[in-house]
């Protein structure tokens, strides 16, 4: 997975409602809508306001470490902040990159170290604790965790926030070509179904996430998107291999460049990464088809085993991701959803009112978590790579 950034989000949008046959079709869709002008961020000599000092209150003899690693997703944080970070605390901050939750598992199960924050999604949050792959959180260290919105402190995977800090959070679902596509599919069915006469018909992509993909494929069928069914998984296999005939492949990386290039037309992704790419060109409109998508959240934690500078020195990097101007600046930057409610309170109106960022509670109600499945998790895998390998 990839929450990417391009150079402004002056972004063309709007929630897609369609008045569609099925299989696409029908009304034509609305015009896109103007997108708000980033906020641009302060410039570096003159960083804003903490509300809570990010430098770590006493904390015995441990004195934070000089540098520290994030492992993050791609083009997933403003370009200032770490430098912003570092003139602060002088603390100088990496990165690393994966494109999955599943890479970032894997990697850190095979014994990979040296990371000392890691922004995994929800239900790999969940997976992390169970397998005892976290350090628990010092609150003491973390003051700024009160401008979290209450919602975002009591969630599934991690209630009252004693592993991790809720970084964004966005929706998935389809993005197409405002230009070439005048009327894409309202429901999934134009997805798993089209035909050849369909516009976008081998010209669209699939997300390469096997839950991401069975989650769409079963909530179309009217099916839980985390069930334990294999009767129910097999339908929703048979269903994945007969769409691939319509499909240009699946595409985790560049979905969103492809369908604003023309080379696509219909692209099943993330809300973040349309809304940045339409900066670009100027033609991409984003919705979550009428049976619902999935909904995540991305969180900062500690993974287990780092040293008590290397922890100190995180906590301080999570306290100052709190702040509200520099929630705010991640937010509008991203475009993704900012948990913080202070940040929230201070950011532009073009960026807090947008439904394409923060969905309406009807499009809400339609939106469904990713949850952990234990040892199932294999069952999902292996249909998965009988979908890819299927002819």
């Amino acid at each position: 997975m990839q929450r990417k950034r391009l150079l402004t989000l002056i972004a063309i949008l709007v929630i897609a409602v369609f008045a569609l046959a099925a299989c696409g079709g029908g009304a034509t869709a609305p015009q896109p809508t103007k997108a708000p002008d980033v906020t641009k961020a302060p410039e570096p000599t003159q960083p804003p306001q903490q509300e809570e000092p990010t430098q770590a209150p006493p904390s015995g003899e441990v004195k934070p470490a000089e540098e520290i690693v994030v492992y993050n997703w791609s083009d997933y944080v403003h370009p200032d902040m770490y430098k912003i970070f570092t003139e602060r605390t002088g603390i100088k901050i990496g990165e690393d990159n994966f494109s999955s939750n599943e890479d970032l598992l894997a990697k850190l199960q095979g014994g990979a170290t040296g990371y000392s924050i890691i922004v995994p999604s929800d239900y790999t949050v969940a997976i992390m604790i169970e397998e005892g792959m976290l350090e628990e959180l010092d609150h003491d260290n973390i003051p700024n965790l009160k401008n979290l919105d209450p919602e975002f402190t009591k969630l599934y995977y991690d209630p009252g926030n004693k592993y991790c800090v809720p970084y964004l959070w966005g929706t998935t679902g389809l993005g197409y070509n405002t230009e070439m596509l005048e009327n894409p599919p309202k429901s999934w069915e134009g997805v798993f179904k089209a035909k050849e006469s369909d516009p976008w018909y081998g010209r669209m992509t699939l997300l390469d996430d096997v839950r991401e993909v069975f989650s769409a494929a079963l909530i179309y069928l009217g099916y839980d998107n985390n069930t334990k069914d294999e009767a129910q998984l097999e339908e929703a296999k048979q269903l994945l291999i007969d769409a691939k005939k319509g499909l240009a492949g699946y595409d985790t990386d560049n979905y969103e460049d492809l369908v604003g290039s023309g080379e696509n037309l219909l692209a099943h992704g993330w809300n973040g990464d349309f809304l940045q790419a339409a900066d670009e060109y100027g033609n991409i409109n984003y919705y979550i088809p009428e049976e619902g998508g999935t909904i995540w959240i991305d969180n900062m934690c500690i993974p287990k085993g780092v040293t008590p500078e290397q922890k100190l020195a995180a906590e301080m990097y999570i306290n100052f991701v709190l702040e509200p101007e520099i929630g705010k600046m991640l937010g509008e930057y991203n475009y993704y959803a900012t948990p913080n409610k202070e940040a929230l309170a201070i950011a532009d109106p073009e960026y807090k009112e947008n439904p394409l960022v923060f969905p309406p509670e009807e499009i809400r109600a339609k939106l469904r978590f990713i949850k952990p499945l234990g040892e199932f998790e294999s069952v999902y895998q292996r249909m998965w790579d009988e979908v890819k390998s299927a002819q």
